[in-house]
C-alpha cells in the first residue's frame, strides 16, 4: 500500500547509519512488504552487509564523542574553577561515575588564567550540546580519574620517575603539558569520526567541534613553545604515539625552540586521524585491547568502549 519513496522515507527518518537501516528492514519484515513487489527496495539495502553491520550509528558516535567530552569539562572546570560538572550534566545510560582528583590551579600568568576558563567554558558547552542532541540516548558520565592517571601518563613519557607523582593542578606548566595530552586527541578523535557519520546536521555540528578543539590544542602547543616545553611536550607525542599503533599520528612542538612545529599535519598538511579504539588506546593508556583503564578505571558508557587498532 506505500509506494517505493515514501518507504524509503521512512526508513531513513527512523534510522542514522545503514546498520540501522538494515535492523529496520528486518524487523519490519521484507516479506511484510510483499505488496511493493522484490524489485521495489532495490538500492535501499548496501550491497556489503558485512561493511554495513560493522558501521556504528551516529547515536553511538556523538555518546562516544560525549565520554571524552565529559572528561575534558572535567579537567578543565577543576582547572579554570575549582569545581566539577553539576548533577544535571552527568546523568544518562550507563553507569555514572564519580571524579577522582582536580582542584583550581593558582595561575602565575593572567593571560593563561584567562584561557583556561574560556577553554572550559566551550568544554561545558560541548556537553550541553552533546546531551541535548542525543536526548534520552546520552550516556552517564563514566568514573574519571584525574590524579593516578597523570602521573601514570606522565611516567610513560619519562616526564617522571619511579614512586614520584605528576600533578596537573600543582602550576600552570603543569596544567599546560596535561592539556596537551587532551587536545591533540580530541582533534583526531573528530576527525577519525567524521566520516562515519551520516546525518549531515550532526556531521555540520562535529565539524564545529573539530573546528573548536583544533584552537584549543593550538593555543595549548603555542603557550608550550613560548615557555620552552618542546621537551616535555614531545616526550608526551611520543608516549601517544606509542599507545595508539605503528603508524606515526602524532608529532610535538619542535625539537628545539627556534624549529617551531605548532601545527601537527602529515606531508599534505592535513591534520592526523584516530579511530576510536585508537582514542581509548591513548586515554586507557595501554597499547593492547582494552574495555577500561587509566583516565577511565571503569571504562567509558556506550557501544564503543573498546581500545585496539581494530576496535568499534
Amino acid at each position: 500500500m506505500f509506494g517505493k519513496t515514501v518507504v524509503k522515507q521512512m526508513i531513513e527518518r527512523s534510522s542514522e547509519s545503514e546498520a540501522d537501516r538494515r535492523i529496520f528492514l528486518k524487523s519490519a519484515g521484507i516479506g511484510g512488504l510483499g505488496v511493493l513487489g522484490a524489485g521495489a527496495l532495490g538500492g535501499l539495502v548496501p550491497d556489503s552487509a558485512a561493511a554495513a553491520a560493522a558501521a556504528p550509528s551516529d547515536g553511538a558516535i556523538l555518546n562516544f564523542a560525549l565520554n571524552l567530552e565529559y572528561l575534558e569539562a572535567e579537567f578543565y572546570q577543576q582547572a579554570a574553577f575549582g569545581k566539577s560538572l553539576s548533577d544535571k550534566l552527568t546523568s544518562g545510560k550507563g553507569d555514572k561515575g564519580g571524579v577522582t582528583g582536580g582542584r583550581e590551579v593558582s595561575f602565575a600568568t593572567p593571560a593563561i588564567r584567562s584561557y583556561a576558563r574560556e577553554i572550559a567554558m566551550d568544554e561545558l558547552d560541548h556537553v550541553r550540546f552533546l546531551r541535548t542532541a542525543l536526548g534520552g540516548a546520552k550516556v552517564a558520565r563514566p568514573q574519571i580519574n584525574l590524579r593516578q592517571s597523570f602521573t601514570a601518563a606522565a611516567r610513560a613519557a619519562g616526564l617522571i620517575g619511579e614512586g614520584q607523582t605528576f600533578d596537573p593542578f600543582a602550576n600552570e606548566n603543569n596544567f599546560l603539558l596535561a592539556a596537551f595530552i587532551f587536545e591533540d586527541v580530541g582533534v583526531t578523535a573528530y576527525k577519525g569520526a567524521a566520516p562515519l557519520i551520516t546525518n549531515k546536521t550532526y556531521l555540520d555540528a562535529s565539524a564545529g567541534i573539530l573546528a573548536v578543539e583544533a584552537y584549543h590544542a593550538g593555543i595549548v602547543r603555542t603557550l608550550l613553545a613560548t615557555k620552552g616545553l618542546n621537551k616535555e611536550a614531545g616526550a608526551i607525542s611520543d608516549a601517544r604515539d606509542s599507545l595508539d599503533g605503528r603508524k606515526s599520528l602524532d608529532q610535538g612542538i619542535g625539537r628545539k625552540k627556534w624549529l617551531s612545529n605548532l601545527v601537527p599535519t602529515d606531508r599534505n598538511g592535513i591534520a592526523f586521524s584516530r579511530t576510536p579504539g585508537q582514542v581509548l588506546n591513548i586515554v586507557y593508556l595501554t597499547p593492547e585491547k582494552s574495555r577500561k583503564g587509566g583516565f577511565y578505571p571503569r571504562g567509558v558508557n556506550g557501544s564503543i568502549n573498546t581500545s585496539g587498532n581494530n576496535a568499534g
